[in-house]
C-alpha cells in the first residue's frame, strides 16, 4: 500500500485491518452514511496494476474475458481472468489513466494473480506492475456528481464511462446514488480528499463493498477465487464478457455455457437476519438439495436496517422454490431481493 497515503488517512482517523482495508467509524455507521448521504471512500483494500508497452492490449486480450479494444479515455469495463476450466481467478475494473491501462482488483487477489499473469508475458512487450504512485478513492451520494464536478470538472454521465483531466481520471459506476471511482497521484488525491471532506462523510472499504452489493456488482476475493464461471456471477449481464473476441483461458467453456449449456446457477441479492457477517465462500442450502450446497456467498456487509445484505451465487431452482438458508439446512432464511437489472430467463430442460 502507498505509505504516504496511509499516513494521511491515519491522520484523518482511519484504522487499517489485515486486508489493507480502512475504517473510520463502526461499519454500521459508515454504511448508513453511504445509504443516505454523500461519502468519501478510501479504497486502500484495492490495488492498481499498470499495464504498459506496445503489446499491452494484445497480451491482455489473450488473457481476459472482455474486449480490451473497447477501453478508451472515455470508457472502462470489467473483465475476468479465468482458469482453463473457466473459473474466475480475478475480476478487474479496467480503465485508462493518462494513456496507460489500469487494472483494479482486491489487494490479496492481485498478490496471487499478478505473478501468474507475468508467467505468460514471454516475448510480449508488456510490463505489469503495481501502480503504487497512484491512489484511488470513491465518491458516492445524492449530491456526489455536483460536489465532485465542482472539484475536478466534467464527469462521465453514463455507467462505465470515464473522463480525464490533467490530474485525475473518473469512472462512473452503478449504485443507489451517483457513484464515482477517482484515480490520481497521491498529492492530487490528497488535495481532493481534503477539499471534499467538509461536504462528505469519510468511510472505508465496507461501505464500498455494500454499494457494490446494492448495484448487483460481483467481486472475486481470495475465498471465492476459482469458485464461479463468469455467467454464474452475471458477468454476461453486466458487460464483463465479450463472446465475439478471441481466445483466452477458459474461453471455450465460457462460450459453451453461453450457447449450448443450461446455466443452473445465477447471482442473486438477498438479506439475512443473523448476528455475524456471512463470509465470502460460505455455503447456502435449500431443502430440495438436502445436505448438498445450493450456492455460495459472494460478499456480505452489514445492512443499514440491521442484519446483512449479500450477493450469493445460488442454484436457480433453489431460489425459484423460495427457501434458501445460510450455512446449514436449518440456518437463517435468506430474503431474496431484486437486483437492479434483469436476469435472462433460465433455459428449459
Amino acid at each position: 500500500m502507498n505509505q504516504l497515503w496511509q499516513s494521511i488517512l491515519t491522520d484523518s482517523g482511519a484504522v487499517f485491518n489485515s486486508d489493507a482495508g480502512s475504517q473510520f467509524n463502526p461499519a454500521i455507521d459508515e454504511i448508513r452514511a453511504a445509504s443516505a448521504t454523500n461519502v468519501l471512500i478510501d479504497l486502500s483494500h484495492l490495488t492498481l496494476i499498470r499495464a504498459t508497452g506496445e503489446d499491452a492490449i494484445t497480451f491482455l486480450l489473450s488473457q481476459l474475458s472482455n474486449d480490451l479494444n473497447q477501453v478508451s479515455e472515455s470508457h472502462s469495463q470489467i473483465s475476468a481472468y479465468c482458469t482453463p476450466k473457466g473459473r474466475m481467478l480475478a475480476l478487474f475494473r479496467i480503465f485508462s489513466h493518462h494513456d496507460e491501462l489500469m487494472l483494479l482488483a482486491p489487494r490479496k487477489v492481485v498478490d496471487t494473480v499478478l505473478p501468474r499473469l507475468r508467467m505468460y508475458v514471454m516475448r510480449a512487450r508488456v510490463t505489469l506492475e503495481p501502480a503504487e504512485d497512484l491512489v484511488s478513492i470513491g465518491v458516492s451520494g445524492p449530491e456526489a456528481a455536483t460536489i465532485l464536478a465542482d472539484a475536478i470538472g466534467t464527469l462521465p454521465a453514463n455507467t462505465n464511462d470515464t473522463t480525464q483531466t490533467e490530474q485525475y481520471s473518473a469512472v462512473r459506476l452503478d449504485g443507489p446514488h451517483p457513484r464515482f471511482l477517482v484515480t490520481g497521484e497521491t498529492s492530487a488525491i490528497t488535495q481532493i480528499w481534503q477539499q471534499l471532506s467538509p461536504q462528505c462523510t469519510q468511510v472505508g472499504s465496507a461501505a464500498w463493498s455494500w454499494l457494490d452489493i446494492m448495484a448487483g456488482m460481483p467481486s472475486v476475493v481470495e475465498q471465492t477465487s476459482e469458485a464461479f464461471v463468469p455467467q454464474m456471477a452475471n458477468l454476461d449481464v453486466v458487460d464483463g464478457v465479450n463472446f465475439k473476441k478471441g481466445c483466452y483461458p477458459g474461453q471455450e467453456i465460457v462460450a459453451r455455457m453461453q450457447y449450448l449449456g443450461k446455466l443452473k446457477q445465477r447471482m442473486y441479492r438477498a438479506h439475512v437476519s443473523v448476528d455475524a457477517r456471512p463470509v465470502p465462500g460460505e455455503s447456502v442450502f435449500a431443502p430440495s438439495f438436502r445436505e448438498q450446497s445450493a450456492g455460495t456467498v459472494v460478499d456480505a456487509q452489514i445492512s443499514p436496517d440491521g442484519g446483512y445484505d449479500l450477493l450469493a451465487v445460488m442454484q436457480i431452482r433453489a431460489v425459484t422454490e423460495g427457501e434458501v438458508h445460510l450455512g446449514a439446512t436449518d440456518g437463517a432464511l435468506l430474503d431474496i431481493r431484486d437486483l437492479p437489472y434483469d436476469l435472462p430467463a433460465a433455459k428449459e430442460d
